[in-house]
């Protein structure tokens, strides 16, 4: 074979490419009857929107390399237009497979015209390649964008065999058709290059702004009719009434980075606590909490990842609690205020209220460590959770260490359907506002040698199993022993636990159906042992309205009040209804 055939074998693709296009030129405006691009091999994959293609219905992507041209400036806006009609073809046939023989292309036969210039291309230097289909689709017409795209590729194949230690593959004769090809079709390189920069930048530009600081507003407002029936401790009257009340909570969590935290909750309420009007502590609801529906903030806290998210550390500015809003498990269903247990005592063990604070002046921290897929480190410390002046106060048995304080330590332990966790927890406290259990047990329990310092060490244990999605069975136990700090050298020993069942999506997903039944924290040996038991019993069902309404109806019976068999039992009968958004 001549040169010249060679030649002309090899500049088949372009010549039949430029005389389509002079022709559809100096007729009339391009056609864009083009269904789908010939597709071409090369660097990086850049989608683009075609703006100007009539006969275009949906946005492609194609594989375009950058062109190794001088810098243009391109001012023909319909050249830019084409270049992304065509760039925007070829989608729809999914990813591109690579070919290393033309005998691959099955709409390519022997016989074709395009066989030997294909067979060039592809097996000489790899710079064209086929569809998923395994077609080359040469039965139709090739515009010069799309050529102009081919030869884009080729020439950086080509470039790149040059700079090899393989600079003699690449023929004279080729190497001078390239040239005048890329001369031919040099506006079209440039506009394709103009695109692709453009792009290149639009990307960069993304990569750096892909997060944006972001605050998002979730809430939560609780409608509650509530009442008690039974005596009142040491009496043999029962003065309360029934009572509707709310409470309402709005959580303003902002992220700087997109793995952090920010979070800012704004709390109202009126809902009583019944330990006034029953004379014990037992009776208190989940979410009560009366400040005659003032709005205040009671909830700041800054939360962040470190060691590639294994470790998570929380700092709370006021009302540190370890539970809830913490990164403390406590391994129940029942955990949550709104849609949880009714109760204050049936939410959780009451060892995570250890330094429980008792106003929103307490700030400290939570962390977790996640080990491995199953086990995980949590702990937490809390300053001045008394009646002190708060953590912020400088005052003599204030501030964040000379106060009083609680602190935590727990390993849990996760699988599919088990969990358990071994805690440990630390309180002291000074003098006045001595609650050793949270405001969950006996009076004598909270506070067993009156407003003398007092320091309490708790061990607990809590444990969960999952029989099915839709049953779970669990319960805790914990031991303080607790030891007066001031005044004498007394010495007690409180224990409580419980065991539940709960039943969720019952009748529906997202309902909750429960049974807890338990002993309230007790004073069981030491100072002011307490020789009776209370028992505590608690059923709920929550049922879920839609997505952002659930009611709640329950019920709770203390038998034995206050750990004593003379006082008559209470029930607490309330129906909650909470509103999500």
């Amino acid at each position: 074979m001549s040169k010249t055939q060679w030649k002309l074998l090899l500049a088949a693709p372009a010549i039949f490419g430029a005389a389509f296009a002079s022709s559809v030129t100096a007729g009339a405006a391009q056609a864009a009857s083009v269904n789908e691009a010939m597709v071409l091999s090369s660097a990086p994959q850049v989608q683009t929107t075609a703006p100007g293609a009539s006969a275009m219905d949906s946005v492609r992507s194609v594989e375009i390399a950058q062109a190794s041209v001088a810098d243009a400036t391109v001012t023909n806006a319909s050249s830019i237009d084409q270049v992304g009609s065509y760039a925007a073809e070829g989608a729809e046939v999914g990813s591109i497979d690579q070919v290393t023989s033309v005998s691959q292309l099955t709409d390519v036969r022997p016989t074709d015209w395009a066989f030997q210039a294909l067979q060039s291309l592809v097996e000489r230097y790899g710079c064209i390649v086929g569809y998923p289909d395994r077609t080359y689709r040469g039965n139709r017409s090739l515009s010069r964008y799309e050529f102009a795209a081919g030869l884009n590729a080729c020439m950086d194949r080509i470039t790149e065999l040059i700079n090899s230690i393989k600079n003699d593959y690449v023929s004279k004769e080729d190497l001078l058709t390239l040239q005048r090809l890329q001369e031919e079709f040099g506006a079209e390189l440039a506009a394709l290059r103009g695109r692709v920069d453009g792009l290149e930048v639009r990307t960069a530009t993304l990569e750096k702004q892909q997060f944006s600081t972001t605050t998002k507003l979730n809430g939560e407002a609780i409608f509650a009719i509530s009442d008690t029936f039974g005596d009142a401790v040491n009496s043999d009257d029962d003065d309360s009434q029934a009572t509707f009340s709310d409470r309402v909570r709005l959580n303003f969590d902002t992220s700087f980075s997109g793995k952090d935290r920010l979070k800012t909750r704004l709390n109202a309420g009126n809902v009583p606590s019944y330990a006034a009007i029953t004379g014990t502590q037992m009776s208190r609801l989940a979410f009560d909490g009366n400040n005659g529906n003032s709005v205040e903030v009671d909830k700041l806290n800054y939360r962040f990842p470190l060691a590639d998210g294994k470790l998570r550390i929380q700092i709370d500015a006021i009302n540190n609690e370890f539970t809830s809003d913490g990164l403390v498990t406590t391994l129940s269903p029942f955990e949550s205020s709104g849609n949880g247990a009714l109760s204050r005592f049936g939410r959780y063990n009451p060892i995570f209220r250890a330094g429980n604070p008792s106003k929103n002046g307490a700030a400290g921290f939570t962390l977790a460590y996640q080990f491995s897929d199953n086990f995980r480190f949590e702990g937490g410390y809390t300053g001045d959770v008394g009646a002190g002046g708060g953590s912020n106060d400088p005052g003599a048995k204030n501030g964040l260490f000379n106060g009083s304080y609680g602190a935590l330590a727990q390993l849990v332990y996760s699988s599919k359907n088990f969990g358990a966790g071994l805690t440990f927890a630390r309180s002291f406290y000074p003098g006045d506002g001595v609650n050793l259990t949270g405001s969950t047990g006996s009076s004598l329990a909270s506070a067993p040698f009156g407003a003398e310092a007092t320091s309490g060490n708790a061990v607990g244990l809590q444990l969960q199993y999952k029989f099915s999605p839709t049953f779970i069975i669990g319960g805790w136990y914990s031991a303080m022993f607790a030891d007066q700090e001031s005044g004498g050298n007394g010495d007690s020993t409180l224990m409580n636990g419980a065991l539940y069942l709960a039943f969720p999506d019952l009748g529906k997903r997202g309902n909750l159906a429960g049974l807890i039944v338990g002993v309230p924290p007790k004073i069981t040996s030491g100072d002011n042992e307490e020789d009776d038991t209370s028992i505590h019993v608690e059923a709920l069902y929550r049922y879920r309205i839609s997505d952002n309404i659930a009611i709640t109806p329950g019920v709770f019976v203390i038998f034995n009040p206050e750990h004593d068999s003379d006082n008559s039992t209470q029930v607490v009968g309330v129906i909650r209804t909470t509103f999500s958004f």
